[in-house]
């Protein structure tokens, strides 16, 4: 295995540093999980973790920088050269106390140790030293494979930690793999037993699965296959079966206009855009509607359920505890995804206003996702393209250049008639129907003293 195959060079060098001092002092010391997992695939691991059979107490006396992050599970975490590296001890879990920890704990080889691990992709060791890795379980052939495979029984390592079976879907769907058939299976006969995972955990691996999967729709795809989804998020789920009209939605149901949404994301994405394009239609199943048609016919109609979405949005958001700044960012997107519609027809002046949104290129990106998804049609999207450019280096809400004092100063009496006034006149400045204060003042001026003779 190529040793310098990372971008994270610092992390890797404290890591190998850690391992040469544990088996200097004649203990067994390896790379360990995710980070042998990535190599194996030739990918650049984030960060290293190692494991270990020396004790708390030795790590303690090896190294100057310690902190105990688990004293009883005998996991500590190094501070050398600004990188903090997790050392672990080979240990077995003895019993089952709460779905997600064991009752007790028992130190071990590394074999036994990969026994006990969720994953046969996640159970290897790596020796940086020899170049050699350790497999007790089979995890190269599944890298190979591209399949996520619990280790031994599925039902005993779901128990022991509920959230597995999200890590399953959430592995999956970043390293593209499949999930294997008997672990499948096991994850729908105890997806209930999610609801049982504190929401910070459960919104932790949904986030990274919606911003990491290349494929992010495939993974929800797999969530909902897997009998989770509809524990986690029932609102989400329930936009499948829910038709649309075949006019402006050819693709099907607001589920499946959703997923090839999710699919055709760039990589680099932000959780804002991810989620938005999640919840975007969440309102569609509430609002849902089949009226009949002057030809006789039916038609669905979803009257209001970009409204009705913002509140859906919000609600389930602050049920995952997600920040109040990524809540506002995503409720408005999917509050207003329904105006780009309009653009063609609105005035300059509520185009700025709208291009001035701190979210304005998400909600844009959301239409062109949107149009490509369904109908195809993206004269709106390339409308606000142009405009932007025409704009060029403007601001799109440049600052006023009328004030409420020079309103007054203009004779009228403060009071609602110089707000009134201040937004007629910051209009005409945003549709450029005056070339300067000076214009703009004097048309004040002459229309305020029209409004008092009549």
């Amino acid at each position: 295995m190529n040793k310098g195959q990372t971008d994270n060079q610092g992390a890797r060098d404290a890591a190998i540093h850690i391992v040469k001092r544990l088996k200097s002092s004649g203990f067994t010391a390896l790379f360990a999980g995710g980070c042998v997992r990535d190599m194996c695939m030739g990918r650049n691991p984030s960060d290293y973790d190692v494991a270990t059979n020396a004790p708390p107490s030795t790590i303690r006396e090896l190294f100057d920088h310690v902190v105990e992050v688990g004293a009883a599970f005998g996991v500590s975490r190094v501070l050398l050269n600004d990188t903090t590296t997790e050392v672990a001890a080979f240990r077995t879990d003895v019993g089952i106390a709460d779905g997600r920890h064991p009752a007790a704990v028992r130190f071990c080889g590394p074999e036994e140790d990969a026994r006990r691990r969720d994953f046969t992709i996640n159970g290897m060791f790596f020796d940086p030293i020899e170049n050699k890795v350790l497999d007790f379980i089979g995890g190269r052939q599944d890298i190979e494979q591209r399949l996520v495979r619990a280790i031994g029984d599925p039902a005993e390592r779901f128990a022991e930690d509920y959230l597995r079976m999200l890590r399953a879907v959430r592995f999956a769907g970043t390293l593209d793999f499949e999930i294997e058939s008997c672990t499948m299976e096991s994850i729908r006969r105890l997806a209930s037993r999610v609801a049982d995972i504190s929401v910070e955990r459960i919104q932790y691996e949904l986030t990274r699965l919606l911003t990491e999967s290349p494929h992010a729709g495939r993974a929800m795809q797999l969530l909902f296959d897997a009998g989770l989804l509809n524990v986690i998020l029932p609102e989400v789920a329930a936009m499948a079966g829910q038709g649309q009209s075949p006019d402006f939605h050819p693709e099907g149901d607001v589920f499946t206009h959703t997923i090839m949404m999710l699919d055709s994301m760039e990589p680099a994405r932000s959780a804002t855009l991810a989620y938005a394009v999640l919840f975007h239609d969440i309102g569609k199943p509430p609002t849902a509607e089949t009226i009949q048609e002057e030809t006789g016919g039916e038609r669905i109609r979803f009257h209001g359920h970009a409204a009705k979405g913002g509140a859906l949005t919000e609600a389930i958001m602050k049920r995952l505890h997600m920040s109040s700044q990524l809540i506002a960012d995503v409720v408005h997107c999917v509050c207003n995804h329904m105006r780009f519609m309009d653009v063609q027809r609105m005035r300059t002046a509520k185009l700025r206003r709208m291009i001035a949104a701190p979210t304005f290129e998400v909600e844009l990106e959301l239409h062109r996702l949107d149009c490509l998804n369904s109908h195809g049609d993206l004269g709106n999207y390339h409308f606000l393209r142009d405009f932007m450019q025409q704009i060029g280096n403007e601001p799109a809400l440049p600052p006023p250049w009328i004030t409420g004092n020079d309103i007054m100063a203009l004779g009228i009496p403060e009071g609602p008639q110089v707000g009134l006034w201040h937004r007629r006149a910051y209009e005409a400045q945003l549709e450029n129907r005056f070339s300067s204060r000076e214009e703009l003042l004097m048309w004040i001026r002459e229309s305020t003293q029209i409004d008092r003779e009549t």
